[in-house]
């Protein structure tokens, strides 16, 4: 039951614009970290605000942003357009994010304030241009920010009136300390500052003194991660390495786990050797690899992915390998249950790994003694019948191989990569040379592990599960054709379930 005692969007002095935007989004009440930063921001303040991933911390920041510099504009004197909202972010993927939730937020005043995303590095031409017609608000990572300003195509130093510090306490272990650093020196004495973080931590409190001024402390009295009746968290303890493949093969394979699932693991390398691990068993997944964006770029510490992006309708994180940090388990466990969807997350963990887990269980505990990370009750014999067959896996899965499937994926970004299509043009023998080199053999992959006979299924899990079997070939031409026609969407359906798990390096 809603609090009526909360305050609500109407009741905020919002300009009727951004009242109708935060209505079409279908918000009919503000989260509690809007309910109690927005007011803030409006008289002013400085504000460090602590919330968990998914509570609204961008609507949080942008829906005063975005409310101050629509009064400006209206009451205050006529002044020369200028760059007055800078969003700094540690990832290029939470810079598209923010970017568009901010011009989700303007739909209605879209005439009134412009927003700029200067967070990819090969599109720096077109920034250029763009930020000569100083957009209201500038959306980018510290390095590409820090790029312009001394490449003189941003200019802060007169203008700028708010800054957002989003994602706060990943900029430093993402590497961009110096930066930061650098980029503050090209500001005002004297600006308004949000620093918005799922958790606080040294680097934080070492932000907090290098941005605000007499800040207002939000630390809200709210679990980090959503409740129980959203998000189920779980441990599954495994004796040996072995048995954690083998567990995700029979969870995947079974399909015990249906939906969208992400698998974190924490290095490169691990996520390659998953990745063809469970190639071997038909389950079709994709490597999200930091060093390797959707499009083709130059080795780029912003291109990180981890933690930084925000899939729609994930129903399970996997920790394939346990986090290294209480920090790290909260960022990847909230890429799950998002708004009011419910999610799972299952961590793996050694014997050795017990006492790390403590920490991290102390940490989403908090003063309350319950229990979070719930035992995953499995027994492991009833998957027995499974074991040679992930070992065979394992063995093809060869140093090799992996780096084979690496080079491989990295021959697919240099042929369409829209970077190097220009040089490709002026040689067209490096790119003759590129498309007929020695073909590349990741893993081979064995058809018959794609199968799973019935005597296999464990007897407690028949009826209830639902294997992925071969599908058998039409006899004719003309079966398959009149089975396509009555069914169109069944090609649709297959693509889209060929997607079902990825794996991110950490």
């Amino acid at each position: 039951m809603a609090d009526p005692e909360a305050l609500g969007f109407e009741h905020m002095g919002l300009d009727p614009r951004l009242l109708q935007a935060v209505t079409d989004l279908g918000w009919s009440r503000p989260t509690l970290i809007q309910e109690k930063a927005i007011p803030l921001a409006l008289e002013g303040k400085d504000l460090l605000a602590r919330a968990r991933t998914g509570s609204g911390k961008t609507a949080a920041y942008a829906i005063p942003m975005l409310q101050l510099l629509l009064h400006r504009k209206a009451t205050g004197p006529a002044v020369e357009q200028a760059v007055r909202g800078l969003v700094l972010v540690p990832t290029k993927e939470l810079a598209r994010q923010a970017q568009s939730m901010i011009q989700q937020l303007a739909t209605y005043c879209a005439r009134d304030i412009r927003v700029a995303n200067v967070s990819a590095a090969e599109d720096s031409a077109s920034q250029r241009a763009l930020l000569m017609e100083k957009p209201d608000v500038v959306v980018g990572t510290p390095s590409r920010i820090l790029n312009h300003l001394q490449q003189d195509s941003l200019k802060l130093r007169d203008s700028l009136e708010l800054l957002v510090v989003d994602e706060a306490d990943l900029l430093f272990s993402f590497g961009f300390e110096e930066e930061l650093k650098s980029l503050l020196c090209h500001l005002p004495r004297i600006y308004q500052a949000f620093l918005m973080s799922a958790t606080f931590n040294e680097d934080v409190q070492a932000l907090k003194e290098l941005v605000l001024h007499n800040p207002v402390t939000l630390k809200l009295q709210e679990s980090q991660l959503p409740g129980p009746d959203q998000l189920q968290q779980f441990q599954v303890v495994c004796e040996t390495e072995e048995d954690k493949f083998l567990l995700l093969y029979a969870l995947l394979k079974l399909s015990l786990i249906r939906g969208k699932s992400l698998l974190f693991v924490n290095t490169l390398e691990r996520s390659y050797r998953l990745r063809l691990f469970l190639e071997q068993f038909s389950i079709p997944t994709c490597v999200l690899n930091g060093e390797l964006p959707l499009r083709s770029r130059a080795s780029d510490p912003e291109a990180g992915v981890a933690r930084g992006i925000d899939f729609h309708h994930v129903c399970a994180v996997l920790n394939f390998d346990l986090p290294p940090t209480p920090e790290a388990y909260i960022h990847r466990a909230g890429r799950t249950a998002r708004a009011n969807n419910p999610g799972i997350v299952l961590t793996f963990v050694l014997p050795p790994e017990q006492s790390h887990l403590g920490k991290i269980e102390e940490l989403l505990s908090g003063e309350n003694a319950a229990p979070v990370l719930l035992p995953y009750q499995f027994h492991m014999e009833e998957i027995e019948g499974f074991r040679y067959r992930c070992r065979d896996a394992m063995r093809s899965v060869t140093k090799q191989a992996i780096r084979e499937a690496r080079l491989k994926e990295i021959k697919e970004e240099l042929l369409h990569s829209e970077k190097l299509k220009t040089y490709f043009e002026d040689n067209p023998r490096d790119l003759q040379l590129l498309r007929h080199d020695l073909p590349l053999h990741p893993a081979v992959v064995k058809p018959h592990l794609g199968h799973v006979p019935d005597y296999l299924v464990p007897p407690a899990l028949r009826g209830f599960v639902h294997p992925h079997k071969k599908r058998k070939k039409p006899s004719s031409s003309k079966k398959a054709k009149k089975a396509k026609a009555q069914n169109p969407l069944r090609s649709f359906k297959h693509r889209r379930e060929k997607r079902r798990s990825t794996v991110m390096p950490t």
